[in-house]
Parts: structure tokens; C-alpha cells; sequence
């Protein structure tokens, strides 16, 4: 029996180590991630990093409302924000003619993983009559090609501060994970959770969608689970807005009565996305502190689906 040389084992062992360590590094530093810490000083850098306005207009919130990325914009004394944040602003009297909602989309490249965004919602408006059922959400969805679209996929987190859905005036968040829908008339199939209660302030929310669950997460702690019946099929895009629920909205009731101007707000710190991987809040908090710490603004390694799919940014 020849035995091997202990500083051989050792040396051995060490090169394993390296080698293990050094492909761990190299593995995360590889992994398909999507982060933006929307530390941006023009609507062009923003736009140049895949990002898009909503223009189009049409459901959901106020017929006739216009949807601009005039309510954009890069604060950098966002308390709470240090690296700064997007803002977006919405404004409406309740009528169409002076309603102007706000969206941003990312590319429809997502399905399976972990979303994560920190978000500064708020329960009043900046000015004017407060009352109005608004929306402040971080969702991902796909273009509803047809009514009743089996291939249909959308997950929400959406804030209604001032009630909504059948729920007046009770602020509540809400987890919606849909299989499909149609308008006209209107039908839905969806699992949704409601929390009633103030969620003014900051809010780290995560949503997983991995091993046909779709799990919410707000500020770490698990705030619904939705089922393998609404499981996302295809891919989807990344998006937050900010809209007002026109009145009859499935049990809504709408603007506030006045015909004053009044704005609604909402910040986001940051959001990421890694592909493939049901990370803990925890976990996503670490690796967003890591990209910070290194300078990292921005990074965007999740591969187009191919062949790349159009990414419209509306319904």
C-alpha cells in the first residue's frame, strides 16, 4: 500500500478549496441578475438601460386618461433612497381630459425566479383632496394576445391606500396572481390576498416563482401563496405604475367628487431580479448590498428569450 505524502493531502486540499471558492465567485458573478438601483440623472440614460414610458392609452384606470413619462422623475433627496430613486407621479380632477397616469416596463424576459424592489408608498396625496381609490403597484406581466387567454400570465403587488375591488376606504395591499381575464363583460380567474391596514413608508417586497408556487413577501415576512392553477406560463415583463380606478371598476368607487387637481406618488429605491432561484429577503438584501458596495448601478446579465419577444408597454 503506497500512501501519499501529508503535504501532499494538504496541498491537495487546498488547490480543492481554491478551486471550489474561485468557482463560486465566478458562478455569482456569471448568474443571470437584473438589478437597477435607479441612480440616474436623464430619462435617456434610463431608457438606454431597456427601460420604457407608457404612452399608449386604454385600460386599466380612467377611459380616456393619457399615460406619459412626464411623471418621471430622478430625485436625489429621496430620504431613505442614498443611492437616489425614480419617481413617479400621477395626477387627476376625475376626469379623463386632466387624468395622467404613470408606467415604466422592462423587457418581457421573465418567468421563473425571484423579483425583489424597495418601494416608498404613500397614503395621501402631495396636493389636493385626498379620497381618490389609486394604485400604487411592482408587478410582471405578459400581453393579453385574446379574452380569456390561456397563455396569459400576470403577479401583482398592488397598494390601494384609499380601498378598491369592493373594499372602500380601508387601505389594504393586495397579492393577484392571474390565469387569465377578458373586459368585456368582465371575468377573471385569479388567486388574490388582501391585508388591510396602512403600508405607508418604505417596504422591501419579494416575489418568488419557482416550483409552481408563487409566493409574496413584504419587508421578509411571507404575505401570500398562490397556487400551481395560476402559475405563470410565459414570459413576462417588468413593471411598476401608478393609475386611478375609474368608479364601477369591479365594485369600485372611483375618483373622489371634486374637480380639484390632486397628485399621488410613489418611489422606488431599487428592483432586481434573479432568474431561476427562489432567494430569501435576506438574501436578496445581501446581494443588493454587494452590488452597492461595489458600485454597481446597474447590471443586466438575464438573457433575452429567444427569439426576443416584443415588449409593449401598456396592458
Amino acid at each position: 500500500m503506497i500512501k501519499t505524502p501529508l503535504f501532499f493531502s494538504s496541498t491537495l486540499l487546498l488547490s480543492l478549496l481554491c478551486s471550489t471558492a474561485f468557482a463560486a465567485t465566478d458562478n455569482q458573478t456569471e448568474a443571470p441578475v437584473f438589478f437597477d438601483d435607479f441612480n440616474y440623472q436623464t430619462l435617456g440614460a434610463f431608457y438606454d438601460n431597456g427601460w420604457k414610458a407608457r404612452t399608449e392609452t386604454g385600460h386599466p384606470g380612467i377611459p380616456g386618461a393619457s399615460w406619459s413619462a412626464i411623471g418621471l422623475s430622478f430625485p436625489d433627496d429621496v430620504a431613505g433612497a442614498e443611492h437616489g430613486a425614480i419617481r413617479m407621479s400621477s395626477v387627476t380632477d376625475g376626469t379623463a381630459a386632466n387624468t395622467r397616469h404613470t408606467q415604466i416596463c422592462h423587457a418581457r424576459k421573465y418567468r421563473e425566479g425571484t423579483y425583489a424592489a424597495r418601494i416608498f408608498f404613500r397614503d395621501e396625496p402631495t396636493f389636493g383632496p385626498d379620497g381618490d381609490e389609486v394604485i400604487e403597484t411592482f408587478y410582471a406581466i405578459s400581453p393579453l394576445k385574446a379574452p380569456m387567454d390561456k397563455d396569459y400570465s400576470e403577479t401583482d403587488f398592488e397598494y390601494l391606500p384609499n380601498g378598491g375591488w369592493g373594499h372602500p376606504d380601508k387601505p389594504a395591499m393586495w397579492s393577484t396572481t392571474w390565469e387569465t381575464f377578458q373586459l368585456e363583460p368582465w371575468t377573471k380567474v385569479n388567486e388574490n390576498t388582501r391585508s388591510e391596514g396602512s403600508y405607508a413608508g418604505w417596504r422591501t417586497l419579494v416575489l418568488t416563482v419557482m416550483d409552481n408556487k408563487v409566493r409574496y413577501y413584504v419587508d421578509g415576512e411571507l404575505f401570500s401563496e398562490h397556487s400551481e392553477n395560476v402559475y405563470p406560463e410565459v414570459p413576462m415583463s417588468m413593471n411598476f405604475n401608478l393609475w386611478f380606478m375609474p368608479k364601477g371598476a369591479d365594485g369600485s368607487q372611483g375618483p373622489v367628487d371634486s374637480p380639484e387637481l390632486r397628485e399621488y406618488q410613489e418611489d422606488i429605491d431599487w428592483v432586481y431580479h434573479r432568474q431561476g432561484v427562489a432567494l430569501s429577503t435576506d438574501q436578496v438584501m445581501a446581494e443588493v448590498t454587494s452590488m452597492r458596495d461595489n458600485k454597481q448601478a446597474f447590471i443586466d446579465r438575464v438573457p433575452a428569450h429567444n427569439p426576443p419577444l416584443p415588449s409593449p408597454c401598456g396592458l
